[in-house]
């Protein structure tokens, strides 16, 4: 875009870009030289329209890394009055005092913020999003005002929505706010009767648990978040916290994840067992290969077995990926012609990881040649490639033109790598 020259035309063009939500344009015109706490006829600015709008991400676009220098303490109070306002009446109930319109309010959820969401709601024909509770808990950051920690979790829990902005912005605060008294206050709330507020200090564990990878803290958070996670896997009943839990277990180094995924294999809700293989799943090296016990491969084709779709995806995309036994075996045609699309997928992604293989692995990557679903023939062609069968050229060829969307995909490149490794004067620098 041109960004106009003019100061008045510029900050017009910002309040345009404010009131539609274009974070990109007011980026732009604020990186520009538009004015954002320029006072406007009305009284207010435009970054104060911003906070009202209720978008995060706006106004991180229009409060850059000075506010709290920039700002005279009167328009950062100013600011923050204005956040809590409208949180504390919620967008809706304040969109309706302003508008008096008593009709339907439509509300859709949009994203904000790269992966976050956040309600939108229209009516009387002006339009706000419900993040003041992410725009209140960045402004308290950013001018250096410490909320109580119960309060932040309050703001955390308001919605059920994981990716939902106010839940984010406080997860964030929590876990850049370095000192034991915080983290305390945090983490007594995993015993709180609330299922929501336990499952709040589940996901405050995982950000401390990869925020704090390579610091001087790491080795002792480290052990305080997986004590945290073991204690509240026995002791948790809420299914859905439960299964928040095993989440973040499967993405940890504790040593008893196996025998906790075996316990837990039987459980009643799906929403629970979905997260067991993920537990029996951890990268493995040629130092430290991955071996899985009887029991749990044995745990793994029951759970292949499941009734619930996701369950058989998550356990076919683990038991795929190890060299198979011949139970494996009788099992993988009834993985690869499964009803549920996602454990077809999940059990191909698991084969293109084995680079070696026996002859009626390949004979059912070949079957599945045949399938309409584009990503089951290309995940078939990799499954091929990776176990240097000859048949490659011909599958790729089967897969057909594939679309920008697969353009950063491993698997388009199982052809080039295959006609690589067999090239006919291989040398030392050969891909893997």
């Amino acid at each position: 875009m041109t960004e106009p020259t003019d100061p008045d035309e510029a900050v017009a063009a910002l309040c345009a870009a404010v009131a539609a939500y274009d974070q990109e344009a007011a980026e732009a015109l604020v990186e520009a030289g538009a004015d954002p706490d320029r006072v406007l006829p009305d009284g207010t600015t435009p970054l104060l329209r911003a906070v009202e709008g209720g978008s995060p991400g706006m106004v991180a676009a229009l409060l850059g890394h000075d506010a709290r220098a920039r700002l005279p303490e009167a328009e950062r109070g100013r600011l923050l009055d204005a956040a809590r306002r409208w949180y504390g009446a919620g967008a809706e109930a304040e969109l309706r005092r302003l508008t008096g319109v008593a009709g339907p309010a439509d509300v859709a959820w949009v994203t904000d913020s790269e992966c976050n969401t956040v309600p939108e709601i229209t009516l009387g024909g002006r339009r706000v999003r419900a993040g003041h509770g992410a725009v209140l808990t960045d402004l308290e950051w950013a001018f250096r005002v410490l909320a109580p920690v119960a309060e932040l979790v309050a703001r955390g829990v308001r919605s059920p929505a994981r990716d939902h902005v106010d839940r984010n912005a406080a997860l964030y605060v929590l876990n850049r706010r370095v000192s034991a008294q915080t983290w305390g206050q945090v983490v007594a709330f995993r015993d709180d009767p609330d299922p929501l507020r336990r499952a709040f200090v589940v996901d405050v564990v995982r950000y401390r648990l990869w925020g704090w990878a390579e610091t001087a803290h790491a080795g002792w958070y480290e052990k305080e978040c997986n004590r945290i996670l073991v204690e509240r896997e026995a002791e948790e009943t809420d299914a859905g916290v439960l299964a928040r839990v095993l989440e973040v277990l499967g993405e940890a180094e504790v040593p008893s994840r196996e025998a906790i995924g075996l316990r837990r294999a039987g459980h009643p809700d799906p929403g629970v067992r979905r997260w067991v293989p993920g537990l029996f799943d951890w990268w493995a090296s040629e130092d430290a290969p991955r071996v899985l016990s009887p029991d749990v491969r044995r745990t793994l084709r029951e759970l292949c077995r499941d009734g619930d779709g996701e369950v058989r995806a998550a356990a076919a995309g683990v038991l795929a990926g190890e060299e198979p036994e011949q139970e494996d075996l009788e099992l993988l045609p009834d993985l690869l012609w499964d009803p549920d699309p996602e454990v077809v997928r999940r059990t191909l992604r698991g084969l293109g990881s084995v680079t070696r293989g026996v002859p009626e692995v390949a004979e059912l990557l070949v079957r599945c040649l045949d399938s309409d679903d584009l990503d089951v023939r290309l995940g078939a062609a990799l499954g091929l490639a990776v176990r240097d069968d000859p048949r490659t050229p011909e599958a790729y060829a089967k897969v057909g033109p594939l679309g920008p969307e697969y353009e950063h995909d491993h698997r388009a490149d199982g052809l080039w790598r295959w006609k690589w490794r067999n090239r006919p004067d291989p040398g030392p620098s050969s891909p893997a």
